[in-house]
């Protein structure tokens, strides 16, 4: 029987999705923008030789209507490619993985909208009366590097955890290791999860850190995401129902909060999110999903704006996942995709509304063309089709049409 594997580049857009002004995103192309950025750097062109023969830079191309800089000569893929455009109303992860895994949100999550006093006062006077916190710090849209350079110090000698959001749905919430502690920061988090109930926010963020001073500030893999649970079952479940094993790799498992996995691999930073992969892969039995996120190319790279960083990061996922493919059974299939955009080249640090590439590749799989995808749930479809499972409620079957 098959076996699928779904990796999720986090954040890795193909641009222009045709609602893009719509979100202030319009001209935002993360893959485009980071391969000219690197041609015209000393480095030179982006070397993608895994990426090439999977077909993202074709990918692209179809996407956008022309070559990214560096790959007007591309061979042709080896593996079926085509572009996804996303129907939910949002440009968040959740929203990008439940549609991708067939559930699509026909509202979208709540926003905390304001740049400063960002959530309501009732709000946080509970958090810290429940919790018994002396106060909290920030309060406003922030990138997390950013505030904790700026309030950790502050945070440390009052005790106060620091809370910001941004254009996402989300409430997160910073704190210092050792001097507030890991477990009290989940606990925060928990409360203010359930506080958060009528504000629909997708997700609570814990987001540890350590250090002893600002320029010493570092945020650690202990981050853990507190998300509102799928309205509906998804390919997860579907898998779950028929018996077989989820492998839910690095942040997955908390970005379906846990519904629909059998098995949870905590891992932070790309060789160990491969590690991970490649671990379950050796281990997963006929039928069974690995899906693993690899968040650094949208956390580190960005929302920091670091397009020659995240340049290179895509080469070095590239060289691993060559090591990926050697070892795919006979019957598997290796599915590559994100969950929207984050052009480090674009005004701010948010997300980018763009379409995504769908890159399907298995040693029994001929190579062919998929065109451009009217949901992000065509990739969910196409998997549940692979494993043999009943259709999902939505989407359009990448392998027959």
């Amino acid at each position: 029987m098959a076996r699928a594997i779904w990796l999720v580049l986090d954040s890795l857009g193909i641009g222009n999705a045709q609602d893009a002004a719509a979100y202030g995103d319009a001209g935002a192309d993360t893959f485009g923008h980071i391969a000219a950025v690197c041609a015209a750097a000393p480095r030179g062109a982006l070397h993608l030789p895994t990426l090439t023969r999977l077909g993202l830079p074709a990918a692209h191309a179809l996407s956008t209507g022309g070559a990214a800089a560096g790959f007007e000569h591309a061979p042709p893929p080896e593996a079926l490619w085509g572009a996804m455009n996303e129907r939910a109303c949002g440009k968040d992860t959740p929203s990008g993985h439940w549609e991708s895994a067939g559930v699509t949100l026909d509202q979208p999550f709540g926003l905390f909208e304001a740049e400063h006093d960002s959530f309501p006062q009732p709000l946080l006077d509970t958090l810290i009366e429940t919790m018994r916190l002396p106060g909290v710090l920030g309060n406003c849209h922030a990138s997390g590097t950013e505030i904790i350079a700026r309030l950790g110090e502050e945070h440390i000698a009052s005790g106060k955890p620091i809370v910001y959001t941004s254009a996402d749905s989300v409430f997160q919430i910073a704190a210092h290791e050792d001097h507030f502690g890991l477990e009290r920061l989940y606990a925060v988090c928990l409360a203010a999860r359930e506080l958060l109930a009528p504000y629909n926010i997708g997700r609570v963020i814990a987001r540890p850190f350590i250090g002893r001073s600002s320029a010493e500030f570092k945020r650690t893999g202990n981050r853990h995401d507190y998300a509102l649970p799928p309205p509906r079952p998804t390919l997860l479940d579907s898998v779950c129902k028929a018996g077989k094993e989820v492998f839910a790799v690095g942040k997955i498992s908390d970005i379906f909060a846990a519904q629909g996995v059998t098995h949870k691999l905590l891992a932070s930073g790309h060789d160990a999110l491969f590690d991970a992969t490649l671990a379950a892969m050796e281990q997963a039995g006929d039928g069974a999903l690995i899906a693993t996120n690899f968040v650094d190319f949208d956390s580190v790279f960005g929302h920091r704006r670091d397009a020659l960083g995240y340049g290179a990061a895509l080469e070095h996922f590239d060289t691993r996942l060559a090591q990926l493919l050697q070892m795919l059974r006979p019957n598997d299939i290796v599915v590559l995709s994100a969950d929207h955009g984050c052009d480090p080249t674009f005004p701010g640090s948010d997300h980018t509304r763009e379409r995504v590439p769908l890159l399907a590749y298995g040693p029994n799989l001929d190579p062919r063309p998929l065109g451009l995808r009217a949901s992000f749930a065509d990739l969910g479809q196409g998997i549940a089709t692979h494993l043999g499972l009943p259709a999902l409620a939505e989407g359009r079957c990448f392998l027959t049409g």
